[in-house]
C-alpha cells in the first residue's frame, strides 16, 4: 500500500537527509559558478575562447582529482574529502577574482582549482549517494535533488544578475566589487554546508584497488552514455553565459532569461521522483534527449533573442529530466557489476568520470575548432546542435544497457 503512494522523505536513512540538505545548501553556489564566472570572464576580457580555456582547465582538473580521490580515500575521511572540495569553489573563485586582468595563466590556475573542487565534490558525493541510498529510493532522491537545484537555479540568477547590474558603473569598477561581494557569500555557503555535512556518519570504501582497464560489456554501454554526456558538458556549462551576453549584454537579464519555465519543470522533477519506477528511465532519459535537441535546434535555427530564450527553456527541461534518470541507470549498473566483478564501487565511479573527461574534452574541441576555422557565431550556432544531435544516439545505448543488466541480474540468481 505504502509503495502505491511513491517514496517519502521517510524512506531515507538519517545519513542520506543529511547529504540532501547539504546539497541543499550547496546548490545555491553551483549556479553561481555555472553562469557567472564565465560571465566575469566574458565581461572582462570580452573572449569566449577565454571561458573554453577556464571550461578546459576545470574538465582536466577533474578526472584527476577523482584519481588521487581514490588513494586519498584510503587515508583521509570522507567528510574531510567532501567538505575540502565544496570548500576549493569559493578559492578558486577568490583566485580568479584577484587577478589584475584575466590572463591564461591565471584562468588555467583559477579553473585547475574549480576543477580539484569538482573532483572532490562529485566523486565522493557519488559514492556517497551509492551507500546511503537505494535503487528504490534514487529516482526520488534525484527528483529532490533535481528540484533543488532547478528552483536555486531560478533564485540566484536572478537575485545575483540583478545585484550585479545594479553595480555598473562606466569604469567597471563597481560590477566588479559586487561580483567580489558573490564571492565572499559563496565562500560562507561552502563552509555552511560543510558544517552540515559532519552531522551525519559515513563509512569510507573499502581499502581494495580501484584502477582497472576492463571492464564488464555492459559497463561499456554505460561508458559510451558518459561519453556522449561528456560532449554535451563540453560547453554547456558556459554556452548559456556566452550566448545571453552576446544577445543581451547583461548578466540581469541572464538571471531572468535562467527563470523561465524552471520553476514549473521543478515541480515536475520533484513529483517524476517521487511518483516515477525504475522501470520508467529509459522513457524519462529519452524526453529528457529530445529536450536537449529541441534546445540545440532552436538556437541553431533561430540565433536570436528569441532563439536564446527557447534554447534556455528548453534546456532547464532538458538537464534535471536527464539527471532524475542517468545518475540511477549508472549506481544501479554499479551495484549489480560491484557484486559479480567483486569489484570496489569506486572503481567504476573513476572510470566513468575519465568517459565523461574524453567527452568534455571533444565537446569543448568542437566549440574552438568551429570559431577557430569559421568564427565565434558559427561555433555558438552550430557546435550544439551537432552534440544534440549525436546525444540522440543514447537513447539506443541506454536501452542496450539496461537489457544487459537484466540478464546481468538473471546470472546472478
Amino acid at each position: 500500500m505504502k509503495k502505491s503512494h511513491g517514496v517519502g522523505w521517510g524512506d531515507f536513512s538519517k545519513s542520506a537527509k543529511v547529504l540532501i540538505i547539504t546539497n541543499l545548501v550547496y546548490a545555491f553556489v553551483l549556479p553561481v559558478v555555472d553562469i557567472f564566472v564565465a560571465s566575469y570572464i566574458m565581461r572582462n576580457s570580452n573572449d569566449p575562447a577565454k571561458v573554453m580555456l577556464y571550461q578546459l582547465a576545470i574538465y582536466s582538473g577533474i578526472p584527476l582529482t577523482f584519481l588521487v580521490n581514490g588513494y586519498l580515500l584510503n587515508l583521509v575521511n570522507i567528510k574531510k574529502l567532501f567538505s575540502l572540495g565544496m570548500l576549493l569553489s569559493g578559492v578558486s573563485m577568490v583566485v580568479m577574482m584577484s587577478l589584475d586582468e584575466i590572463s591564461y595563466i591565471g584562468l588555467t590556475v583559477a579553473g585547475l582549482i574549480m576543477g580539484m573542487s569538482f573532483g572532490l565534490y562529485w566523486s565522493n558525493r557519488d559514492y556517497l549517494v551509492l551507500t546511503t541510498t537505494t535503487d528504490r529510493t534514487r529516482n526520488f532522491y534525484y527528483g529532490l535533488d533535481t528540484f533543488f537545484y532547478t528552483v536555486t537555479g531560478v533564485l540566484v540568477p536572478i537575485i545575483v544578475g540583478w545585484y550585479l547590474v545594479n553595480g555598473q558603473s562606466p569604469a567597471m569598477e563597481g560590477i566588479n566589487l559586487r561580483y567580489q561581494t558573490v564571492t565572499i557569500i559563496v565562500f560562507i555557503v561552502t563552509i555552511v554546508a560543510s558544517v552540515i555535512f559532519h552531522m551525519g556518519t559515513y563509512e569510507k570504501p573499502k581499502s581494495e584497488k580501484f584502477l582497472y582497464f576492463k571492464f564488464h560489456k555492459a559497463w561499456k554501454k554505460m561508458i559510451q552514455l558518459s561519453f556522449l554526456k561528456g560532449l554535451a558538458q563540453g560547453f554547456i556549462v558556459t554556452a548559456p553565459a556566452m550566448l545571453m551576453m552576446t544577445f543581451f549584454d547583461s548578466e540581469g537579464a541572464l538571471g531572468t532569461a535562467q527563470s523561465i519555465g524552471a520553476l514549473v519543470a521543478a515541480f515536475v522533477m520533484l513529483l517524476l521522483g517521487k511518483y516515477s519506477k525504475p522501470k520508467h528511465r529509459l522513457a524519462i532519459f529519452s524526453i529528457g534527449l529530445i529536450c536537449f535537441f529541441l534546445a540545440a535546434l532552436f538556437n541553431g535555427m533561430l540565433f536570436s533573442t528569441t532563439g536564446v530564450i527557447l534554447f534556455m527553456f528548453f534546456l532547464l527541461i532538458a538537464r534535471p529530466v536527464l539527471d532524475i534518470a542517468y545518475f540511477p541507470i549508472q549506481l544501479k549498473l554499479i551495484d549489480v557489476l560491484s557484486k559479480f566483478e567483486e569489484r570496489n564501487e569506486f572503481a567504476y565511479i573513476l572510470n566513468h568520470e575519465f568517459g565523461l573527461y574524453v567527452g568534455r574534452f571533444l565537446g569543448a574541441m568542437t566549440f574552438l575548432g568551429l570559431a577557430y576555422l569559421g568564427s565565434t557565431e558559427i561555433a555558438l550556432r552550430y557546435a550544439l546542435l551537432i552534440i544534440g544531435t549525436l546525444q540522440l544516439l543514447s537513447i539506443k545505448i541506454a536501452k542496450q544497457l539496461l537489457k544487459q543488466q537484466k540478464e546481468l541480474e538473471h546470472e546472478m540468481e
